[in-house]
């Protein structure tokens, strides 16, 4: 169970740190997967220099430019070596990666979580720890007068590590369209609960949804803008149901926000004459991320080829999981990953899409390998083959290769994952 800090006292780093600790020593189930060696005699163990070592694993870690075979020491939950090989016997526990890519530990920063409370929320471990993803943000399942739940009941439990982007509408996603009604759009009330919850909410959420009453989208805008300021975090838009124009929207976005859905069959980035809108151009040099959030309706096969074509790339890949696709097309974020590579993206690029490029974004504290980081990672094997991935309208594309979960280690310990 994570241990929720005062936040009057603690930094976010300082809670990863403690809860990485804690993870090296408490409770939580491992799955037993690991191929793995305990010494039976104690003496042996206290001259071992590692709680686990990672063996024979080619590692990519974005964040430090590291992309090539090496072993790595973990200790009390934290990155204690990376070197080109450490002997087996230095750890009392080994995890086998021969053959295997080791990543710092998967960040999904859209996903909806607030199981039987938000109309498509989905259970956290369904699609975290089990799928080789470490972290999870959800994507404004909660406002104002509802996170209060979802701290409790699902940040608090969960293994998985879940922060949240709070919704700039006060029900967040438990009405059918939380811009119905702009009374909902409180940036008062979403102050106060950032503040009231700086460990754990990292940023805004607005959906650009259609039916939001009189033309208001760019009220809503600025009502979101006057509380992401007020409150110091970012803002992430989804686009695509707006009635004005995509760069008018564009102008309330500062460096370090992050347009969603960015990759949508109707009310993308591309203009009318499919190319990428000159604004959008524009947003990203000055510092605007573009994310996938894959999601029922949001990515489509030819939107992203188009704009892949002309030079744009996301930097943010997230699977927008939930419970009316997590079944498929979506399935989860190694899936999701898997797409970008078959459309020519390299690996390193969509794992620092997934890892270190969203933990600066929201300022986690974490996402990448070097010493002394927190040893959260993603273990996978790139099965070769003959797949079949499926868009969010149905487009199939055929895949000779995909990411597969092997093991997945949350502040050092490991855990079992299931394909996806």
């Amino acid at each position: 169970m994570m241990i929720i800090p005062d936040t009057t006292t603690h930094t976010r780093r300082a809670f990863l740190r403690q809860i990485a600790g804690v993870a090296a020593i408490g409770s939580l189930n491992p799955s037993g997967l690991s191929a793995s060696s305990e010494s039976q005699v104690a003496g042996t163990q206290s001259r071992r220099a590692f709680d686990l070592v990672i063996s024979g694993g080619h590692v990519i870690d974005p964040a430090s430019g590291l992309d090539a075979p090496r072993d790595i020491g973990i200790t009390d939950g934290l990155v204690a070596r990376v070197a080109d090989r450490i002997p087996a016997e230095e750890g009392r526990r080994v995890v086998d990666a021969a053959g295997k890519i080791v990543t710092p530990g998967l960040i999904d920063t859209h996903v909806h979580v607030y199981d039987g409370v938000a109309q498509v929320g989905v259970q956290a471990e369904a699609v975290g720890i089990a799928k080789g993803v470490t972290t999870l943000i959800d994507a404004g399942s909660a406002g104002a007068t509802t996170f209060a739940g979802f701290r409790e009941y699902v940040i608090r439990p969960s293994r998985t590590r879940v922060y949240a982007l709070l919704n700039i509408s006060t029900p967040g996603m438990t009405v059918p369209n939380e811009l119905s009604d702009l009374s909902y759009v409180d940036p008062d009330a979403a102050v106060r609960t950032i503040e009231a919850n700086r460990d754990v909410i990292v940023g805004i959420k607005v959906r650009m949804l259609a039916g939001i009453p009189g033309g208001g989208d760019v009220e809503v805008m600025r009502r979101t803008r006057e509380a992401a300021d007020a409150a110091g975090v970012p803002i992430v838009v989804h686009i695509g149901g707006q009635t004005s124009p995509l760069p008018q929207i564009l102008d309330f976005l500062r460096p370090g926000d992050v347009v969603t859905h960015a990759l949508r069959q109707r009310g993308s980035i591309l203009d009318t004459d499919g190319s990428v809108y000159p604004e959008v151009r524009a947003a990203v040099a000055r510092g605007v991320h573009l994310d996938v959030g894959h999601g029922r309706g949001n990515l489509d096969f030819d939107t992203a080829e188009a704009v892949l074509a002309q030079g744009v790339q996301p930097s943010m890949i997230s699977s927008d999981v939930h419970r009316g696709n997590v079944a498929g097309p979506v399935f989860g974020l190694p899936t999701t990953l898997s797409k970008f590579l078959l459309m020519g993206m390299t690996l390193p690029e969509v794992i620092r899409a997934a890892t270190s490029l969203p933990a600066g974004v929201f300022d986690l504290g974490f996402g990448s390998l070097s010493e002394g980081a927190v040893a959260d990672l993603s273990i996978f094997e790139l099965v070769a083959g003959t797949y079949e991935f499926v868009d969010s309208g149905g487009k199939r594309r055929s895949a000779a290769r995909r990411l597969v979960p092997y093991v997945t280690l949350l502040g050092g310990r490991e855990y079992g994952s299931v394909t996806g």
